[in-house]
């Protein structure tokens, strides 16, 4: 068992219901998004085991891991699949993030592979690029959860006018619980946060390079 405790404004009994739905937030509108709870309880049941919260307003909150235990020697971790090294491409990507940072290091890792990059910061900003771009967009790269408009939503809207157009998703969320809330398809192809720079080098060139459906 992982206790984890703090001291702050506690939670409401309504709060503690619903604190592990991916995109429940106690923020007013745009500003945020979800506590980001999901992410940790896939994690814990995909291993095993249950998480247990227990909090009084005015009091903290506590939660508590529980993991299975496991007797048997854990095997040697295998190197991945692939190559080392992503292969580089020249195709064009729009990059969908609302988050600067991210977008920032997403951008100079796609530039590094040799990428043109069409950044925006909205969803409404992906638009007015992708429409003011002159050339193909060959791959939408978005971030799933986003303030008006979710990055599925986007893709559709998107694929209207560009439906040559690939999507690579990205969340901080798990795909099971992105799946499991209806907001993605299961055969979407999607990158978990926070990832490598290898990480979405390859996962970029696999969905350029997969098949057309």
């Amino acid at each position: 068992m992982l206790a984890v405790s703090d001291t702050g404004v506690g939670m409401s009994t309504d709060v503690q219901k619903r604190l592990f739905e991916p995109f429940f937030t106690t923020k007013g509108p745009g500003k945020g998004t979800g506590l980001g709870l999901a992410t940790v309880y896939g994690i814990v049941k995909q291993s095993g085991g249950i998480i247990d919260v227990y909090s009084e307003l005015g009091m903290g909150t506590t939660f508590r891991v529980y993991l299975p235990r496991v007797d048997e020697a854990v095997p040697t971790p295998h190197a991945p699949d692939g190559p080392a090294v992503p292969g580089r491409g020249s195709e064009t990507v729009l990059l969908v993030e609302d988050e600067p940072s991210l977008r920032d290091l997403a951008r100079e890792v796609l530039e590094t592979f040799g990428y043109g990059v069409v950044e925006a910061a909205s969803p409404e900003a992906a638009l007015e690029r992708s429409r003011a771009h002159p050339g193909v967009i060959h791959l939408l790269v978005t971030d799933v959860v986003m303030p008006q408009m979710n990055g599925r939503q986007l893709a559709a809207v998107l694929r209207e006018e560009r439906p040559d157009m690939r999507v690579l998703y990205m969340s901080g969320y798990t795909d099971d619980a992105i799946v499991r809330h209806g907001v993605l398809d299961a055969r979407a192809s999607f990158l978990a946060k926070p990832f490598t720079p290898e990480g979405l080098g390859r996962k970029v060139r696999e969905v350029l390079d997969a098949p057309s459906a």
